[in-house]
């Protein structure tokens, strides 16, 4: 602090003349930097994302929606579309994992968008026709999007914007009637509900009427015996009943003229009863079903179903039913964890059906409340560090008796002198901090014991505040999300080898990785003992166990028909690395799926070759081995490949050798390319939990190299030698450092 400043401050009363207390006080400030730029670097980063290069997919208070595709037989039996085995070669999707459509669909064809959503299904012949919500991030306001498929929803193509207005725009319900297309967005600020209708489908509109001079939201209509019927709700209730209002219009077009029902409204307590609508009404077997949402905990929550006993122009009764749509379990690690608040279902010409609905990863309002405990967090901390410096003398409350009585300008009274009460009252609170200033300073010697363990108690409660502050302000949505490639994600099984002794791990290593976003099963390779029941695992997906007759390490590349992807992970169940780790390095994996992609490389070098550890390879700047106890690859090449005729007595030293199953795949990739077959990604960290526990492989290392050392040669006999190497550091993105 500069001399003139410090002086100035101790001149007030507010800052001690003590150049050893106020060098206290900036030692507490500085170290409060250091813990911040610490935890940010140790615990924040590890799962924050890189920037995009394109404008949009920012935060927004009303969330991040995006959009997936469901199938079924019925609207009763719908599941995902990675459960229907929908694949992508050119991107590696294989298979298809929902969401389908993400606001960096819009934003990367020049439409910056924070998120999309309510999404609206319009067939024709064989192509989809998706309309939705596109959060608009330079007007931040609704616009109305469309995107095309040819695959039945597997892939989509977005189109541009179909409509636009000066007010915000959403719900897009599309629907045909006597041959032409017409839409009824949701647009409640211009104080009416609006048709439009198709001229040259699906980008060219125009306004064909308004339909109710009423600011209704979400309006959904169906025909039913005889009927045009419309569900919406009034949005200028308030309080309770915001949310909750459901009100029934009928018609014999739905061009119009609409009545009301006598028994509007129908809600309009009940937040949670699905009031508002959350899609498009449909038949199925002859009764008539309405989508509500259930906005109870937040807005959006989920998807509620209602299927509709009585409708006439004097009644209207509904009875909720079971949507039977599994819910997430991975939280915000889910696209759809947090909410789901729109469900559009169809039936396709194949008569199966197809829905499209939204998702949401955090609750609403998510970005403004963690802004908002950021600042307070921070604003606790400098309150704090005052406190501290009040402690050690470096902060006094001993202010001159006339520093209220100061004045702005030069023969110029302050605003305090010209009101008398305010300008007492201010001078005896200043009295009364000081009094009692100096008897709490008095009552707490910072040299005795009491007084020290007061102030370390404040430097934890500061460590806190620090790391707090830090984790709302910089920390994201606190999701470990997927990494997108080509335009889609996948999904892939995580296959990892254990046995009873190391039960522990296995419960850590399951309720852990389970949660990651992309894993869509996790294989348990049963080597030895008796097996666990699935259900004493806290996995949030299916758990698979295969027993093995025989306890050999060259049953962790087995090949399995039940492996539902062509990725797999094989995984250790003493390693432990943070989901954010594990989506990079499936999505690397996916740009080159003829490698093996993992997180320890090795140089397996010289003459003969001789086996190392991870420093000999940063020494070198270069590797040409990934272990396979941490790696992923193609389940179907690299399993085959492995229980080939060619690789017989290569598994048969693995079985005499109790070791090196690893090494021999990496000499089978490496015999059968020219080119690179290793890949290496590098994790924020990772911790071996088998140091935690008694039922650790291999302990004493250097018996564990020379038999890997062993296996080297007899390998590079058998297969040839490994490729030379390949450098650190030369990927882009810098995930390979």
């Amino acid at each position: 602090m500069a001399p003139r400043i410090r002086w100035r401050l101790a001149a007030t009363g507010f800052l001690s003349r003590s150049p050893s207390a106020v060098s206290f006080l900036l030692s507490s400030l500085l170290a409060s930097g250091t813990v911040a730029v610490a935890f940010f670097w140790f615990v924040v980063s590890s799962s924050r994302r890189p920037v995009l290069a394109v404008d949009g997919c920012g935060p927004d208070s009303e969330g991040s929606w995006s959009i997936g595709v469901y199938y079924g037989s019925s609207p009763f039996s719908l599941s995902p579309i990675e459960m229907h085995g929908s694949n992508k070669s050119n991107n590696s999707a294989w298979p298809i994992a929902n969401p389908v459509l993400t606001c960096a669909s819009p934003s990367n064809a020049g439409y910056p968008t924070n998120f999309v959503a309510d999404p609206f299904l319009y067939v024709q012949d064989s192509i989809l026709y998706l309309f939705f919500e596109s959060k608009s991030t330079t007007m931040m306001k609704g616009n109305i999007g469309v995107a095309r498929s040819f695959d039945q929803g597997g892939t989509w193509e977005f189109l541009g914007i179909a409509l636009r207005e000066d007010w915000h725009l959403s719900y897009p319900f599309v629907f045909s009637y006597q041959n032409q297309i017409y839409m009824m967005p949701e647009g409640n600020r211009k104080g009416d509900l609006r048709l439009y209708r198709a001229v040259n489908f699906p980008l060219k509109w125009t306004l064909e009427k308004v339909l109710i001079r009423k600011p209704l939201i979400d309006a959904s209509l169906i025909q039913y015996e005889g009927y045009y019927w419309l569900f919406a709700s009034d949005f200028t209730r308030f309080g309770i009943e915001r949310n909750a209002e459901l009100e029934v219009w009928y018609s014999t077009s739905p061009l119009g003229p609409w009545k009301q029902h006598p028994r509007n409204p129908i809600y309009r307590a009940d937040k949670s009863l699905g009031a508002r609508n959350g899609g498009r009404p449909f038949i199925y077997e002859g009764s008539l079903y309405r989508l509500g949402q259930d906005c109870g905990q937040t807005y959006g929550r989920k998807v509620r179903v209602y299927k509709v006993e009585k409708l006439s122009k004097e009644e209207f009764k509904e009875v909720p039913v079971e949507l039977r749509i599994e819910e997430p379990k991975k939280d915000r690690n889910a696209w759809n964890g947090i909410r789901y608040h729109h469900l559009d279902i169809k039936q396709l010409p194949s008569g199966n059906w197809i829905a499209v609905m939204d998702g949401d990863r955090v609750p609403s309002g998510d970005s403004t409340m963690r802004f908002l405990l950021g600042c307070t967090f921070t604003l606790l901390l400098i309150l704090l560090i005052m406190c501290i410096g009040f402690l050690v003398g470096a902060v006094n409350c001993n202010f001159p008796p006339n520093c209220c009585m100061t004045s702005s300008r030069r023969n110029e009274t302050s605003w305090l002198r010209n009101h008398p009460y305010i300008n007492l009252r201010a001078r005896r609170y200043i009295s009364g901090m000081s009094r009692y200033g100096s008897s709490i300073r008095e009552r707490i010697h910072l040299k005795t014991r009491s007084g020290k363990l007061v102030l370390s108690f404040l430097a934890l409660v500061g460590i806190a505040f620090v790391c707090m502050s830090v984790h709302f302000l910089l920390g994201g949505n606190g999701a470990e999300e997927a990494y997108m490639f080509g335009g889609q994600y996948s999904q892939f099984t995580m296959v990892t080898m254990t046995y009873e002794a190391r039960l522990w791990n296995l419960k850590l290593y399951v309720k852990h990785y389970s949660r990651c976003e992309s894993v869509r099963e996790i294989l348990v390779v049963w080597n030895k003992g008796d097996p666990p029941k699935v259900d004493e695992l806290d996995s949030a997906v299916p758990v698979r166990i295969r027993v093995e007759e025989q306890n050999s390490l060259n049953n962790r590349f087995k090949v399995d028909p039940l492996i539902k992807t062509r990725a797999v992970l094989e995984l250790d169940d003493d390693i432990l690395m943070t989901c954010n780790d594990v989506e990079k390095g499936f999505r690397v994996w996916r740009e080159n799926p003829e490698r093996l992609v993992g997180f320890y490389p090795r140089l397996l070098d010289g003459s003969p070759p001789q086996y190392r550890n991870e420093r000999y390879a940063r020494g070198k700047n270069g590797y040409n081995v990934i272990l396979t106890g941490a790696a992923f690859m193609d389940s179907e090449y690299a399993f085959n490949k492995y229980w080939s005729e060619q690789a017989r007595e290569g598994r048969t030293f693995v079985d005499r050798s109790f070791n090196c199953e690893d090494l021999l795949m990496n000499f089978l990739y490496a015999n059968a390319s020219f080119g690179r077959t290793v890949e290496y990604v590098h994790p924020a960290w990772a911790i071996d939990t088998s140091k935690l526990s008694t039922a650790a492989i291999s302990r004493n290392t250097q018996v564990h190299y020379n038999i890997r050392t062993n296996c080297l040669s007899k390998f590079s006999a058998l297969y040839g030698p490994l490729p030379s190497k390949w450098e650190f550091a030369s990927r882009p993105d810098g995930w390979d450092i």
